[in-house]
């Protein structure tokens, strides 16, 4: 199987590039009428066209496979994992980076079997870095191998999460008293990229020491989960406790030691899951 795997994975990589191209061009030519009124037309149109393209091109080589697509979800599609083998994908994380040209876009596409991530490809267009791991062959940025921090003392620390799109007061009370007490641990300071996909990428590279957000979706954080554990990575929930990638939260960090102290400090939450049956109950 490994070898199938592998032209899957080499698939990916290629057919993201592509869509970064998709990406850079959407963001030249239409950079001049992204005005209010037309920014979001274009993110749905460039999102959904760079979604189809890999879509269309993985179906033509591995017809059985299933997809997880962001866009897809938001059409209506059911977000659910099998056994069978899932490519799980976000045409563009970092879309309101996107919007605005803030340099931290990123294709990402994770591949399951088993439930269980088997290949994850990240890449940032504008910095033109691709992110890939393989499970068991470690993690690489443009062909070289990543390996994360070795940093164990959170005071000597950077830490990357992310406001989220949520404006429920409540839900920005958690965001809010979660920072506060990060801050004040004191770590060295606090990061966002504006892309899940891209912050872990960050922890795979050892220049941040951890991620944590709640709020995310499994898109967003499937080919991450394994850059960073391939990269010597731990993955956690923000209870502590194992990562569940429909749970909607994450920590991902250099170490168990720096992952369970963030989680010490996490106001957590629970936002409906993404497998969530569609009447909405938990």
């Amino acid at each position: 199987m490994a070898d199938l795997w592998q032209s899957a994975m080499d698939h990916a990589v290629s057919v993201a590039r592509k869509a970064g191209e998709v990406v850079r061009e959407a963001l030249q030519v239409d950079r001049k009428v992204m005005t209010k009124s037309s920014s979001v037309d274009l993110v749905t149109q460039t999102d959904q066209k760079v979604e189809k393209l890999i879509i269309q091109s993985v179906q033509e080589k591995f017809p059985s496979h299933r997809f997880i697509g962001e866009e897809s979800v938001a059409a209506g599609e059911r977000c659910v994992l099998t056994n069978e083998p899932t490519w799980i994908i976000d045409p563009i994380d970092g879309t309101t980076n996107f919007v605005h040209a803030f340099p931290f876009v990123a294709v990402s596409i994770g591949f399951c079997v088993n439930k269980q991530v088997e290949f994850g490809v990240v890449y940032s267009c504008l910095e033109d870095k691709m992110f890939t791991a393989r499970r068991g062959k470690g993690s690489f940025c443009n062909g070289e191998p990543l390996q994360v921090s070795d940093q164990k003392d959170i005071k000597q620390a950077i830490i990357a999460t992310e406001f989220g799109s949520s404006r429920d007061p409540e839900v920005v009370d958690h965001i809010f008293s979660s920072l506060r007490n990060i801050v004040s641990i004191p770590v060295h300071g606090v990061r966002g990229a504006g892309t899940a996909a891209i912050n872990m990428c960050l922890v795979a590279s050892g220049c941040v020491e951890a991620y944590y957000e709640i709020g995310i979706h499994v898109w967003d954080v499937a080919a991450g989960s394994l850059i960073v554990s391939e990269a010597g990575g731990v993955l956690m929930d923000v209870e502590g406790g194992q990562m569940d990638m429909m749970s909607r939260r994450i920590v991902a960090a250099n170490s168990k030691i720096i992952a369970e102290r963030i989680v010490k400090e996490i106001s957590v939450f629970s936002p409906l899951r993404d497998d969530a049956p569609p009447d909405g109950h938990h």
